[in-house]
């Protein structure tokens, strides 16, 4: 049994920003942060008030995280960056809405009083009778917010009760400080509601000290069980109203919370059997009914999530091929117009949206990838609708002559017939390398359209169908939106998103196999008529191809081409620095690696294809943490502990570009690290340096860390391994929401169907199978409720064993 807590996070656009650059505008862009950790930075939108991002993100969370916020900022180039505000969003609310939020969310303002983070560690106990005695012991704290400039803080405690105050020593520059100091008080003349108050504070010696949380605790209750010790998160103190509320604008976002209990495997193994019986090929379409009742239920609010949920299970089972087949002749079999097919959000399409996401993006990197670089590169000014071309930006054609506006768009037209003609071989040449799992479905795809319509007049229906997905549904979304689809690190800056766009627009009009609608609705495309021409010849010939492959002719190559789930692989270079043995060598600075993340181990040269490398073995290592940003003065340092061969532990520190690249470099050595066995359940955050580690100055260098590591924190990627048993638990949550849907349909469509045909072999084949879903579905909760009861009494065993 597991828990698994996932965020879906599609942070859309904002409005209303105010504005911050004295152009009248500002450079919005947006951090996500869990607990006050900084996880996800989007692109910069240049110059605008109403930033669209349209970011997406899967996080996987540790059940201990408290909130999400997102901080809005202002990029300037030659001061600090402007805060614009925030939104926190606690995992109650998160929790209390299962389908969802979406929807816009004001922005407010950062009170330094309320952004506190950490825990504080203390043991809380009453003595004696007469008189009794409350004593506080504040031991330690961790992860405190940073209030100092050197990027750490001063912090005291201020006990308080019953009107007295204690405060503890300073420790000076310390997130992690240890006092190991105790407070009394007398409890007999305070009120019983009286609470003890336990506060954080930075010292400062010129300023007013800074608030860093506190803790509240009930006495009364706290007596009958005469002690309780523990870390205590925290807390703001209480919000004050805003002067700027309403006025800093606000964010539309779209948050999926799933806090998941997994089972054992052998617990999913009926429904997923069930589910593979329902495509498999032995069937002989006997029984595609459960996907057609699945269907028939989903939501259109849900539809998107349990598609990539279903492709991920089959995927894993090799059935892919066969769950579109059956999702395609259900839809064909619903549409008597072929101009509207697979132009739907359905089932079919949605499926076969998330099924080129996970199985081709490979093939869109290889595909897309040297183009839109040199689109970026480039720069060039292009423009071919005359009611949008700015002579001033198309800039001069020799002795201050500008451009007139038909030569720049005769300059355009040359332009994107030289971008779309690289696009177009590239295509073709795809079909030499395009993953076998991707040929088979579009392969199933054509063959099966072909047979619902063999019409002479639908003769091109059958190659609308493939192009619908790859091109109006695949390459052009990639190439509008580069970064959505992990081509580029950031946004487009308005001249290279207008190129992309337009070029997007004709490898649409490329996949309608139509021109005349196309120019008859935007004429200013009619220069590029003859290019979209060939292009059509051109694609259609590379469907042909890709449809007509033999998958049994050379299994070597379709080895080489299948899918690759669960490779781990990532590498580039990165700013490296190693300790050794015993001490912290700080002359030697960061230097310049090519760095590699393999399956079995993570190795680093100093060019890429170097022969002399070193490396770490993955089961060695230990603990993949961040580094706090006064150790090396850079907030995007992290630090890979892993153990030696004499036994001795050594560190590696990794420097990297941005936040984003931080994180993706943690999460993916987090996870190809999950299995190890001899992991560390806390660290060091700084640095060992002198005589003493920078965190929490204790002297001993085998301290073993003041704090807890956070290797449940990561980042979903399109190229992680597969999760069949999330996935099958994913499936099943999703069926028991919709039991009584998926009841009523049966007995409305299909069982009427069955009732006057129960002997043959076919209808006893449907009906056992959905009587079977529904045993199988009902299994599965009673396994979930035991498991929850073994938790509650687990939980209440361990309150009692508290208080005596």
């Amino acid at each position: 049994m597991a828990k698994r807590n996932t965020l879906f996070i599609r942070i859309v656009e904002g409005k209303n920003l105010p504005i911050k650059d004295i152009t009248g505008s500002s450079d919005p862009y947006c951090i996500v942060r869990i607990d006050n950790e900084a996880i996800i930075r989007t692109a910069t939108i240049w110059k605008t008030l109403s930033p669209f991002w349209g970011e997406e993100y899967n996080v996987h969370l540790p059940p201990s995280f408290h909130t999400i916020s997102f901080h809005v900022l202002d990029e300037d180039s030659l001061s600090r960056d402007d805060v614009i505000g925030k939104v926190s969003i606690n995992k109650e609310a998160l929790a209390a809405k299962p389908q969802g939020l979406d929807g816009w969310v004001n922005l407010t303002e950062i009170d330094p009083d309320e952004e506190v983070q950490g825990e504080i560690h203390l043991q809380i106990s009453v003595l004696g009778d007469v008189p009794r005695i409350l004593r506080c012991q504040v031991l330690e704290a961790r992860d405190l917010a940073k209030k100092d400039r050197n990027g750490a803080s001063d912090p005291f405690v201020r006990v308080q009760y019953n009107c007295k105050t204690h405060e503890s020593a300073v420790v000076k520059k310390s997130c992690y400080p240890r006092w190991n100091e105790s407070f009394e008080f007398e409890l007999d003349d305070a009120p019983l509601d009286t609470p003890l108050s336990v506060e954080v504070w930075d010292w400062d010696l010129v300023s007013k000290n800074d608030f860093l949380g506190k803790v509240l605790f009930n006495i009364h209750r706290l007596q009958s069980a005469h002690q309780e010790e523990g870390w205590f998160r925290l807390v703001p103190d209480k919000p004050k109203h805003s002067q700027h509320e309403g006025t800093l604008g606000s964010l539309r976002l779209q948050l999926r919370f799933r806090d998941e209990t997994v089972l054992p495997s052998g617990h999913y193994q009926p429904l997923t059997e069930l589910l593979c019986q329902s495509v498999g090929p032995h069937l002989n379409g006997n029984w595609p009914d459960l996907i057609m009742l699945i269907d028939e239920t989903t939501t259109a609010e849900s539809r998107q999530e349990v598609a990539s949920n279903l492709v991920k299970l089959f995927l894993g089972q090799g059935l892919a091929k066969e769950f579109l087949d059956v999702l395609f002749k259900l839809e064909l079999d619903k549409t008597s117009e072929p101009n509207t097919l697979f132009r739907s959000n359905s089932l079919a399409s949605k499926s076969m949206e998330s099924f080129l996401k996970v199985a081709g993006m490979q093939y869109l990197h290889r595909l897309l990838g040297p183009l839109i670089n040199r689109i970026f590169e480039e720069k060039k000014y292009v423009e071919l609708d005359p009611n949008k071309v700015e002579l001033k930006e198309a800039g001069c054609t020799g002795l201050h002559r500008v451009h007139t506006e038909a030569e720049v768009i005769q300059q355009s037209t040359s332009l994107l017939q030289s971008y779309l003609s690289e696009l177009l071989h590239a295509i073709v040449q795809s079909a030499s390398y395009c993953p076998v799992a991707l040929c088979q479905a579009f392969q199933q795809l054509y063959q099966c359209v072909n047979k619902r319509f063999p019409e002479p007049e639908y003769r091109k229906v059958k190659f609308i169908a493939v192009t619908s997905f790859l091109c109006l549904r695949f390459i052009s979304p990639a190439i509008m939106s580069p970064k959505l689809f992990h081509l580029r690190e950031k946004h487009a800056d308005a001249r290279t998103s207008r190129t992309l766009l337009l070029l997007a627009k004709a490898i649409q009009t490329i996949g309608n196999l139509d021109t005349l609608t196309c120019c008859s609705k935007e004429p200013w495309m009619v220069p590029l008529q003859p290019a979209i021409q060939l292009g059509i010849t051109q694609l259609k010939d590379f469907i042909v191809r890709l449809v007509s492959c033999d998958n049994s002719e050379d299994l070597g190559l379709q080895q080489r081409m299948s899918l690759q789930c669960g490779s781990m692989e990532k590498e580039g270079f990165i700013l490296l620095h190693r300790t050794k043995d015993k001490s912290m060598l700080m002359t030697s600075p960061f230097k310049k690696y090519y760095v590699t993340l393999s399956k079995d181990t993570l190795s680093y040269a100093r060019t890429q294809h170097s022969k002399k490398s070193s490396f770490i073995s993955l089961p060695r290592i230990r603990a993949v943490e961040k580094v706090e940003e006064k150790s090396f003065g850079s907030a995007n340092v992290m630090q890979i502990i892993s153990s030696r061969d004499n036994g001795l532990v050594e560190t590696l520190y990794l420097d990297c570009k941005s936040v984003n690249e931080l994180n993706q470099w943690l999460s993916a050595l987090r996870k190809a690290c999950s299995h190890n066995t001899d992991t560390m359940s806390s660290y060091h955050p700084g640095i060992y340096k002198g005589d003493r580690w920078s965190c929490c100055h204790q002297k001993d260098k085998a301290d073993p860390g003041c704090d807890k590591t956070k290797h449940g924190v990561t980042l979903q990627e399109w190229y992680d391994p597969l999760d069949p048993d999330l996935e099958s638990q994913l499936i099943y949550r999703h069926l028991i929401g919709v039991r009584q849907a998926l009841r009523k349909r049966y007995q409305e469509v299909i069982k009427p169907e069955e009732e006057d045909d129960r002997e043959t072999l076919e209808g006893e084949k449907k009906l056992d199978g959905i009587t079977r879903l529904f045993s199988v579905l009902q299994d599965l909760q009673n396994s979930h409720t035991a498991v929850e009861e073994e938790e509650r009494l687990k939980n209440r065993n361990f309150l009692l064993e508290l208080q005596t």
